[in-house]
């Protein structure tokens, strides 16, 4: 009897709905911060494997909850979590060898990882598709508004009005606190009152200077900025939350795990900003972005 020859079955194209990407954008992201945050040049010799285990496992998790493990996207971006390094079978790779090829794995994994987002994002823009905004089910979010934004800043106004106008733009309700009526309430109740928005802008403007006892003065973004940043965290969730910053100015190593942008005179944080709100499924018009 001649047996039929099966043929090989390779990898399939990942089927993601909208919302799926708009979900791993964020997530793809953090990854990207991991990676950033690696040094290469401070792994130790005796056991250098302890130093990418976890990284490795992130990656990898990340990547397989986005596009699956069988599919032409995995396979493709699968090595932004190769942390490795040539092995010598005659004698030991040395300490220098292994921190140089993590050096490069490290401008790789953000290669690829920055691919897989532009990809994702190019996707999303193509489906053109209207998607109703929707709290994510792991978090028990208070009652919003979504079409509000509360827009975050400083004593300087120029960054604020160009933030709250762009908004508007794109047919957002932004929140500024001192346009709103006082009704008798102390700041902080007047805060809590007008936070049922469904994202958050932060300005973060060089108003003030402080440091550490034995250290310089720094420019800073004033303290009750840098409050209202981890209140929205907290009640909306990092990934509804976009830190702008102006200038050169010291960021607290708390918040150095989101992700900011440059308000730059050229407008390329408009964009920046639109990103953000699409990834978390606000419908925008890019039209009214570049305009």
């Amino acid at each position: 009897m001649v047996k039929k020859a099966t043929g090989f079955v390779g990898p399939h194209p990942a089927s993601l709905t909208v919302q799926e990407m708009q979900q791993a954008i964020p997530r793809l992201r953090k990854r990207v911060q991991e990676v950033e945050a690696f040094e290469p040049d401070t792994v130790p010799a005796d056991d250098p494997t302890s130093a990418v285990r976890s990284l490795r496992a992130s990656i990898d998790e990340a990547l397989i909850r986005t596009f699956g493990n069988d599919t032409v996207e995995y396979r493709r971006y699968h090595r932004a979590s190769a942390f490795d390094w040539p092995i010598n079978m005659y004698k030991s790779t040395s300490l220098g060898e292994i921190r140089i090829s993590l050096a490069k794995r490290k401008q790789e994994s953000l290669d690829l990882l920055a691919q897989a987002i532009s990809v994702l994002e190019e996707r999303i823009e193509e489906a053109g598709a209207a998607v109703v905004v929707s709290a994510p089910s792991s978090r028990n979010l208070p009652s919003l508004d979504i079409r509000r934004v509360f827009v975050v800043h400083g004593h300087d106004s120029g960054p604020r009005e160009a933030v709250a106008r762009h908004l508007e733009r794109m047919g957002f309700e932004p929140v500024i606190l001192h346009e709103q009526a006082n009704l008798g309430k102390t700041v902080i109740e007047k805060f809590e009152t007008y936070a049922d928005v469904g994202f958050a802008v932060i300005v973060l403007t060089p108003d003030d200077v402080g440091g550490a006892k034995d250290e310089g003065q720094k420019l800073r973004a004033r303290q009750n900025v840098i409050l209202e940043l981890g209140y929205f965290i907290g009640r909306l969730g990092r990934e509804r939350v976009c830190a702008l910053k102006v200038g050169d100015l010291e960021l607290p190593s708390d918040i150095l795990g989101i992700v900011w942008t440059e308000l730059d005179p050229a407008g390329a944080w408009k964009v920046a900003l639109a990103k953000e709100l699409v990834a978390v499924g606000y419908d925008v018009d890019w039209n009214k972005v570049m305009t």
